[in-house]
């Protein structure tokens, strides 16, 4: 697939109402914008000739998912860059008029079936024993480390709802915090005992290295902060917490990811409601949630496996 690196007039529109008017997170256009420009770059090909958005056919359509295949793109990718097309369709049947949307029942192809990494909870003592002790050796880096853990393992939110909360979002009196998902949406999580008392050290420590720096300086609203007083970068959070993932060894899948999926784990292990969890984790649908569901059916099916005398 070759040229096409500009979106043509049609799809700027699309990006722009996305993210103007549908409210959808910066992550979540780019994604759209991608997928797009990928059927452009394909259909400037396949079309040999200049080409309008009403004369695709699911033909096209369908070369273009042997395309992404050959290339390597993964089902749930494929399956994702049809969905864009689809929703896009959408749009130009109400902008352009454009009636005939040929991705919509267009057969796609089954994800794979991936259970997320979790960490047990003897994995789990053994992450915040190391944390607590490199925040009582160590200083504020140390101190900020442990308490973002504590925060993930102890809300589940994602990584972009963590780097982007503000010193006011969080209320260690009341033992909560307000965050923004997906479309932005508000949702209160309760943080439990352990994430507040990490918290309450480390807005001391943020207090003292904001008071440090020369007057301007410094972003006084950011909760997570880098030493130099700037907000925290999402990059900075991934490896910030890979350097403590890292006690479980370099091949576990382990990822930032990882102390959400654990959390919705652990919970629904202990008998939590799958609704409470959804709400909990900011899942439009209940499905996304009910994955969670299998890893705990696949553990325990592990330890029955190893445990019980008449399993083999």
């Amino acid at each position: 697939m070759s040229g096409a690196a500009t979106p043509r007039p049609e799809v700027a529109e699309f990006l722009l109402f996305l993210e103007k008017e549908r409210n959808d997170s910066p992550h979540t256009v780019r994604a759209y914008r991608r997928d797009l420009l990928a059927f452009q770059r394909f259909a400037d090909g396949y079309y040999a000739a200049v080409w309008e958005w009403g004369q695709v056919d699911r033909l096209a359509l369908r070369g273009f998912m042997g395309e992404l295949t050959r290339g390597g793109q993964a089902r749930r990718s494929v399956a994702r860059a049809v969905s864009t097309l689809r929703t896009f369709y959408r749009f130009l049947g109400t902008r352009y008029g454009i009636v005939a949307n040929p991705a919509r029942g267009l057969r796609l192809p089954r994800p794979e079936r991936r259970l997320p990494a979790v960490l047990d909870r003897a994995q789990m003592e053994e992450l915040f024993a190391f944390a607590e002790r490199a925040a009582r050796d160590g200083g504020f880096q140390e101190v900020r480390d442990l308490a973002m853990l504590e925060l993930f393992y102890g809300t589940g939110m994602r990584l972009g709802e963590l780097s982007g909360l503000s010193l006011g979002d969080v209320d260690v009196v009341a033992d909560q915090v307000k965050v923004r998902g997906k479309g932005r949406k508000e949702r209160i999580l309760p943080i439990g005992r352990a994430a507040g008392r990490a918290l309450r050290v480390y807005e001391r420590e943020r207090a003292t290295l904001l008071a440090g720096l020369r007057p301007g300086r410094g972003d006084h609203r950011a909760l997570f902060l880098a030493r130099t007083g700037r907000r925290l970068s999402p990059r900075s959070v991934q490896l910030a917490v890979r350097r403590h993932l890292r006690l479980f060894g370099e091949r576990t899948g382990l990822k930032v990811h990882s102390l959400r999926h654990t959390f919705a784990t652990h919970l629904l292990d202990a008998g939590a409601d799958l609704r409470a969890v959804q709400e909990l984790l900011g899942h439009t649908s209940l499905s996304t949630t009910q994955v969670y569901t299998h890893t705990s059916v696949e553990r325990l099916k592990r330890v029955y496996q190893a445990a019980h005398p008449r399993a083999k």
